[in-house]
């Protein structure tokens, strides 16, 4: 295995110098948006600029495909709009539940999704406030007022496409592959601790999963970053979906009894590397059971190696499989009733105060709601939201009463943005949380704020208004929030794993997934990897209870998949009768049915692997090591 040793990055003022070029391309995105608005003289160019904001990841690939969902999503809550106000315009209390409850259904569908998909499906919800709600007294303008906003969008994303690839942006493939190595190689740490009989941690498990699990949205990038990236991405796949498979092997293993001589254990790190045939050699002295585990082990790590190198070489790999998410449909829908409650909350007290600009108000609302449930915890981000909305706001001022103060001409205009784009834009690159969050949300509210028009009015109780709004709906949400809070991680602890109780019930539904055993892993270690996102080192024993069932669950159709090759073949009754034992979940008689097999075919190398493959289900299935 070659070792190659990482450079460090170029810094420039203490940052990476490719944090300074993104920025560069981000404001170069956003002055080319705004100079395309004026001359074509949209309504609101500023929309255009903002959404080079929103698009602002450091990837082609990535701005490709939010773009994609951005446009989508617009389309959506566009038709949206038209629907509500044309059948509602005339009940305004009416409109206001109805737009309480798409925006809680567009919620619900974003918690069913991850990545750009979620926010693809929060976007059609806040297009509706944008077009439907900031239009409700003049409804005849909604149609044209989407069409506008639509060209707006379609403006950015041209301009940050041309600029990436002007600028020839960074691929997301090469990033990948070294986390993806990266995390292989900490997969092969666990084999060989749990070679030499070393207890392995079940927190750190669920924690490896969780990272695999987390690339699942950043993979779906690499189909639109270049030509090859369909291959790219089938590749990425593959490389995820085995590396969770390997996790399992090497948990597969540390269930079985370790009698291998020391000569194996002193040199466990050839069993990664050498072939086939030698490493068949090695495992002559060992039980069926263990040989079987350890067969598993080199397969799934030969699986990842592949996939590595389809994925650097940008060739098809000789395996596809799907990453499925895995997504608990109760509380994607108490997240979105919450949320719908949120809205109907903000809109009461809005109506109530009697405020002309509450429809205003209950748009940006609208988009920190949304933008809320795509983080881990929606409450932080309020808190983020209400300290970064004033300071952007404070930076729009700034930059349109101090820097520009009057000035028409646009290259004076683009050269003032400069340093608030660069800035915010580097800002969103960093590691630290908080600040990336700042810089994102700065990146949006100083455009929004500063209400870049051609020409530009200079109008201080126009800015000063649509700075207090600004402000002012972090509040109001953390308000409803307080009244109607989040669902909490305990909430969330429950009710995943009493889906993975269900799951693992013993009743035949889950031999009638669409799934291949690879993939239902995959699928069960994204579940892993939420239960562990707010269960926390302190839940030890949550965490090895959902471990333990991913073992047998994920075993247990690995032996079924191999049963239903003994269709037609004269060992079809044994296979059954295995089938049937191993979804009823009954060690004894997979244990039967392993000697029965065993017995009748000792010469069939097909039928001792599913043998030895079902009494190591038994092994997992009690939880011993002897």
């Amino acid at each position: 295995m070659s070792v190659t040793t990482a450079r460090s990055p170029r810094l420039f003022a203490g940052v990476p110098s490719a944090s300074w070029a993104f920025g560069i391309r981000v404001w170069l995105a956003v002055v080319m948006a705004l100079y395309a608005g004026f001359w074509l003289e949209l309504e609101s160019p500023a929309s255009a600029a903002i959404t080079v904001g929103i698009l602002a990841v450091r990837t082609r690939g990535q701005a490709l495909e939010k773009a994609a969902f951005r446009f989508s999503g617009t389309i959506i809550g566009v038709i949206a709009s038209i629907v509500l106000v044309g059948s509602l315009s005339q009940a305004r209390d009416l409109l206001f539940f109805a737009f309480s409850a798409w925006i809680g259904f567009s919620i619900y569908v974003a918690a069913l999704s991850d990545g750009f998909r979620a926010y693809g499906a929060v976007l059609s919800g806040y297009t509706v406030a944008l077009v439907a709600i900031q239009q409700i007294d003049t409804p005849n303008n909604v149609f044209n007022f989407g069409m506008q906003r639509g060209a707006a969008i379609a403006l950015g994303i041209a301009a940050i496409a041309i600029v990436n690839d002007l600028l020839i942006a960074p691929d997301k493939y090469l990033e990948l592959a070294t986390q993806l190595a990266s995390l292989h190689g900490r997969v092969r740490d666990q084999a060989n601790a749990v070679i030499l009989t070393e207890a392995t941690d079940p927190v750190a498990t669920a924690g490896l999963l969780r990272e695999i699990a987390a690339l699942r949205s950043e993979i779906s990038s690499l189909q639109t970053e270049s030509s090859d990236g369909p291959a790219r991405n089938a590749a990425a796949r593959g490389t995820a979906v085995a590396l969770v498979a390997e996790i399992h092997a090497v948990r597969v293993l540390e269930a079985l009894p370790i009698d291998v001589d020391s000569t194996i254990r002193d040199r466990r790190t050839s069993l990664f590397e050498e072939e086939a045939g030698d490493g068949c050699a090695r495992t002559d002295n060992m039980s069926s059971t263990l040989k079987w585990a350890f067969g598993e082990l080199r397969r799934r790590d030969q699986d990842v190696r592949e996939g590595l190198a389809a994925l650097r070489s940008g060739t098809w790999p000789a395996r596809t499989w799907r990453t499925p998410f895995y997504a608990c449909q109760r509380l994607a829908a108490e997240t979105g009733v919450r949320a719908s409650l949120w809205i109907a909350l903000a809109s009461i007290g809005f109506i109530l105060a009697g405020w002309p600009a509450a429809e205003v108000c209950l748009v940006q609302l609208t988009a920190f709601v949304g933008l809320g449930v795509l983080t881990p915890n929606p409450r932080a981000f309020s808190v983020v939201a209400l300290i970064g909305s004033p300071i952007g706001a404070v930076l729009a001022g700034v930059l349109d009463f101090v820097i520009l103060d009057g000035v028409t001409d646009f290259p004076q205009l683009a050269l003032a943005l400069a340093p608030f784009m660069i800035g915010a834009a580097v800002l969103t690159s960093l590691p630290n949380p908080l600040l990336a969050g700042l810089g994102r949300l700065n990146l949006i509210v100083i455009l929004v704020v500063a209400g870049l028009g051609n020409p530009q009015t200079y109008n201080a109780q126009v800015f000063l208004e649509t700075a207090l709004l600004s402000c002012l709906c972090p509040v109001v949400l953390l308000a409803a929030q307080l009244l109607i809070p989040p669902v909490s991680d305990e909430r969330r602890r429950l009710l995943l794993m009493a889906s993975v109780r269900r799951d693992n019930e013993p009743v035949s539904s889950r031999w009638a997934q669409c799934y291949t055993p690879e993939e239902a892993m995959f699928r069960d270690a994204v579940r892993i990897g939420q239960i562990a996102g707010v269960a926390g080192p302190q839940q030890r024993g949550l965490l090895e209870e959902a471990l333990t069932l991913f073992d047998q669950a994920a075993i247990i159709q690995l032996c079924g998949t191999s049963l239903r090759d003994f269709a037609g073949s004269p060992l079809e009754s044994l296979a059954a009768q295995a089938r049937e034992a191993l979804i009823s979940r009954d060690a004894r008689s997979i244990r039967r049915a392993a000697s029965d097999m065993q017995e009748a075919a000792p010469e069939d190398p097909r039928a001792q692997a599913t043998s030895a493959a079902l009494q190591v289900t038994c092994l997992v299935m009690e939880g011993r090591r002897q």
